[in-house]
């Protein structure tokens, strides 16, 4: 295996086949910022979402996607220019990717694109010894990235610096940001047939950090998406109001399954439900 690869793998604990999927694709995000990094992507663009967090901000659980936010509106953004610089990058280490772009089937403000690769050839590559019976049933590497073309104003940056795959600056939003921009999914996201539990899982690390949410960011990303009105009045307590109502309506048992295979510590989840996440929704604060 790549002694860089090798470096990258010594912070995991791997006791079982989950978790060497886990920390593949997480290395795999990792050298595709970098990628991203080399091409100058962060010139006109910001990390944010669970992935940010989990990285560059020790969110203990493993997260799926990458997403990306530019700067400025950009309609004729092209995120197909960046790709020759995160297939550089993979190749560089010996991993076998390909990105394909989502074509929209209607008028978005995200750009998607998926990397994709054989989960068995790639624990092959990671850890030799792995058993090839084991790895017939997970299924293949798809890591998603997205980039919001046409994102709400009022975010704040900051600059962050990984040494592995090899030394690179990435920007990406600060605490107070990413805060807002999980606040705006609990409350805005369709869950479907599922909740998404690793949405409530972050809230409650960013609560427990004492991260402040940036208000103006969360109040222009609830009026793009049409849940409130420029006119309405918004604070703090209109905010904690918004959150208690939403919390009284989710079904805890879903969200519980949803987020346990990204976590350690299950046993974290026992305190999930109505009454918990209104009283943990009293400390937060905004900034």
């Amino acid at each position: 295996m790549n002694n860089i690869l090798s470096q990258m793998l010594e912070k995991y604990e791997i006791k079982n086949i989950q978790d060497e999927t886990n920390a593949i694709k997480e290395i795999i995000q990792e050298i595709v910022i970098c990628g991203l990094s080399r091409g100058g992507f962060f010139d006109e663009a910001a990390f944010y979402g669970g992935t940010a967090l989990r990285i560059f901000y020790g969110l203990n659980r493993f997260s799926e996607d990458l997403d990306f936010a530019l700067l400025k509106p950009n309609k004729n953004f092209n995120l197909s220019k960046y790709f020759s610089y995160i297939e550089k990058e993979v190749q560089a280490y010996g991993l076998n990717l390909k990105i394909e772009t989502k074509e929209k089937t209607k008028k978005s403000n995200t750009m998607s694109a998926f990397l994709k690769g054989d989960t068995k050839e790639h624990i092959l590559i990671f850890f030799e010894d792995a058993s090839i019976q084991s790895t017939n049933s997970i299924k293949n590497i798809k890591i998603k990235f997205e980039v919001d073309i046409n994102p709400p104003q009022g975010a704040n940056y900051q600059f962050k610096y990984k040494l592995l795959p090899s030394p690179h600056q990435v920007r990406l939003y600060d605490e107070s940001s990413l805060f807002a921009g999980k606040i705006h999914a609990i409350i805005c996201r369709n869950w479907q047939s599922r909740t998404k539990g690793r949405d409530l899982y972050d809230y409650i690390f960013y609560l427990s950090k004492n991260v402040s949410v940036n208000i103006r960011l969360i109040r222009e990303k609830l009026i793009d998406s049409n849940f409130i009105s420029k006119d309405e009045k918004f604070n703090l307590d209109v905010l904690k109001e918004i959150l208690i109502n939403k919390f009284k309506e989710i079904d805890y048992n879903n969200a519980k399954e949803d987020v346990k295979s990204f976590i350690e510590d299950v046993s974290s989840l026992d305190l999930w439900n109505e009454k918990f996440f209104i009283e943990i929704t009293k400390d937060l604060k905004d900034s």
